[in-house]
């Protein structure tokens, strides 16, 4: 198999969808004793601390969500301003006592409270820290160093030279342990691989602006390369995204050291694994195997355009700029949580304004150019927005403007469609990622499904943080991928 042969997508895609039957037929009982741990860990690496600073950034949380790239200037990051990036975007922000043991809680969200995306960091010599290959301790807020040296060229490489890679002197990678979540979700893991890396993203994005690091997702990769600088074991874990930080003056990085391979030893996740076949599959018919692939993958295509509003149109009506929070991103994403209740009380229309013309701003992406692009298209069932009639609606991005598709009350559809769960049902307004898939695949292939899915994790982590910004709860639901906001 390979990029091109849709056909593996449809299988997947199709072969992993809930249905009304298969939701009650397929029980699916969770093995508690033999849970993976919440963590990878290195049982034979010196751990290199992270202090964490605790002052906040001066740029306001909404500015910061709002912000489409994070600089245009020459930025090296040091040893300080990383470990808000990456604290802020994967760490633990809390913990409380239950009586099975102690629950954590992570800066950004994830399905089922599995966190199964890992994060790792390749850079060259840097203020404070050596050049090397990393793995990014949550559970300790440590480095571990895997290799030793400037191995960037060999992602340089790997990306087919892309022009933000080649000049960031520190570069984070996303990849995922496929048990962690699949414990829960079974093959339906690798759809989550991108919605949850997507919502840690959006954290990470949102904090390189506020820190005026520049930022960037990058898709388009050989898959291969990147595992094996890591050492994964791809039966197991893989490489998702990359993200290079900073900006380097001068010429970019030089030839990398030997690549050796690397044996190294990691505490069990739990007992026994489950394989998921499907998983694999789907990954391995998405992989890039060249940088020319790499390339030619990323030449920019047309986006598919919504048709022209029929219905009756809303603008946009956000808050001014001097009535907004200035609260810092940092306060916001330790206040953030996942809504458990809503009030059914009404929102108003200058508050989801705000939301969505923060929130869906452009994402600097490889796989998102022109600038502006984009591969999911918003619709919202609107239960309770001051101002603006119950029903469903589309979003128009490029009018800032919200159409009526029908008016009604539809609180009981939208709880169906959660899985006839209470909270889409009782939130003031759910927002629905949908892509047309047959384009996205025409162009991008098999990994256009990634991209896909983790351009709508990316919106929705940051429709999550400015929601939480503006004293308003949210919460995501996997089924549909939806955010549901509301007073809580």
């Amino acid at each position: 198999m390979n990029n091109r042969d849709l056909q593996a997508t449809w299988a997947y895609h199709n072969g992993t969808k809930h249905s009304y039957h298969g939701v009650r037929a397929i029980q699916h009982l969770l093995d508690w004793e033999n849970q993976p741990i919440l963590f990878k860990i290195y049982s034979t690496l010196e751990p290199i601390p992270l202090r964490r600073d605790a002052t906040h950034s001066t740029v306001s949380a909404l500015e910061a969500i709002a912000a489409s790239t994070s600089a245009d200037s020459d930025r090296v990051p040091d040893i300080r301003t990383l470990t808000q990036i990456l604290y802020f975007s994967a760490g633990i922000t809390k913990r409380i006592a239950y009586p099975r043991g102690e629950m954590l809680f992570r800066a950004a969200a994830c399905t089922g409270a599995l966190y199964h995306i890992e994060l790792y960091l390749i850079c060259g010599p840097l203020p404070g820290l050596p050049a090397g290959a990393y793995h990014v301790g949550v559970h300790d807020l440590a480095l571990h160093r895997l290799r030793p040296g400037d191995f960037r060229a060999e992602v340089v490489e790997a990306t087919g030279g892309e022009p933000a890679v080649a000049g960031a002197p520190a570069i984070v990678v996303c990849t995922s342990t496929y048990w962690r979540n699949a414990w829960k979700y079974r093959a339906r893991t690798y759809r989550h691989c991108f919605w949850d890396s997507g919502t840690l993203l959006a954290n990470m994005l949102t904090m390189a602006a506020a820190h005026q690091v520049p930022s960037k997702v990058i898709a388009g990769f050989v898959d291969s390369a990147t595992n094996r600088l890591l050492g994964l074991d791809v039966e197991r874990e893989v490489t998702l995204t990359l993200i290079p930080l900073g900006r380097a003056p001068g010429r970019g990085p030089r030839a990398s050291p030997a690549l050796e391979p690397l044996a190294l030893e990691t505490v069990p996740l739990s007992r026994t694994e489950v394989d998921y076949p499907a998983i694999r599959a789907m990954h391995e018919a998405s992989s890039l195997t060249s940088p020319e692939e790499v390339t030619a993958w990323r030449s920019p295509g047309p986006r598919p355009p919504l048709p022209e509003p029929s219905g009756r149109l809303f603008p946009l009506r956000p808050i001014g700029d001097d009535e907004l929070p200035r609260g810092p991103i940092e306060r916001v994403i330790l206040r953030r949580g996942s809504a458990r209740r809503f009030l059914r009380e009404p929102i108003t229309l200058a508050q989801l304004s705000t939301i969505l013309d923060r929130a869906t701003r452009r994402i600097p992406a490889d796989f998102l150019e022109p600038e502006g692009a984009s591969l999911n298209n918003l619709y919202l069932i609107v239960h309770a927005v001051e101002d603006l009639p119950s029903g469903a609606y589309v979003f128009h991005r490029d009018r800032g403007a919200l159409e009526l598709l029908k008016e009604g009350h539809f609180r009981a559809e939208a709880g169906y469609l959660g899985l006839e769960q209470a909270l889409p049902a009782d939130a003031s307004v759910n927002v629905f990622f949908l892509a047309d898939l047959p384009p996205i695949l025409q162009r991008l292939g098999n990994r256009g499904y990634r991209a896909a899915q983790l351009e709508a994790g990316i919106t929705g982590g940051k429709l999550y943080l400015a929601a939480y910004a503006l004293g308003l709860g949210a919460t995501g639901r996997t089924p549909f991928r939806r955010l549901s906001g509301g007073q809580q």
